[in-house]
């Protein structure tokens, strides 16, 4: 019976050597790929500088317009100061001084496409390493985005 164990011992071995030789770390015979990895595609400068979202050119600022301010705080007391104060941390950052950080076309896109920016853009993906939460998209259209942006634009001027 040792010996029928001694033998049945060896041939498994033998037929595990080709097995574990060829998972060590020698060549595949699997052909290689010729084409160059697929590279993400770099933002664009307006990109870096702007955001990434649906406003792609600069948009026009002129003077405090006191119709988009008015419509600017209805919709930000309705869908941002629950996430967002204007000075200090909270759920996200503080906004009282937005405009002074970032471009009015950056603070809308982020608004218009919050996933995308914390998807591709490198101060998405950093605010959504400092936080630890994701802007949810709140529904808001392009108009309503850049009431918001005219709303915050009055607030950092009537307080600084």
């Amino acid at each position: 019976m040792n010996t029928y164990k001694h033998l049945l011992k060896s041939i498994t071995l033998l037929l595990l050597i080709p097995v574990l030789y060829s998972c060590g770390g020698e060549e595949s015979s699997e052909p290689r790929s010729t084409q160059p990895p697929v590279e993400e595609p770099a933002l664009t400068e307006f990109e870096l500088e702007h955001g990434i979202g649906p406003v792609t050119e600069p948009i026009e600022i002129g003077d405090i317009d006191p119709d988009l301010v008015t419509k600017g705080r209805n919709i930000y007391e309705m869908k941002c100061e629950m996430c967002h104060n204007y000075q200090g941390r909270m759920v996200g950052p503080e906004l009282g001084n937005v405009m002074e950080r970032r471009s009015p076309e950056f603070v809308m896109n982020f608004i218009l496409n919050p996933s995308g920016m914390v998807r591709e853009h490198p101060v998405g993906q950093e605010l959504l390493r400092e936080y630890m939460t994701a802007m949810p998209f709140q529904n808001v259209q392009k108009d309503e985005a850049r009431a918001i942006v005219e709303y915050l634009r009055y607030y950092y001027e009537e307080n600084n």
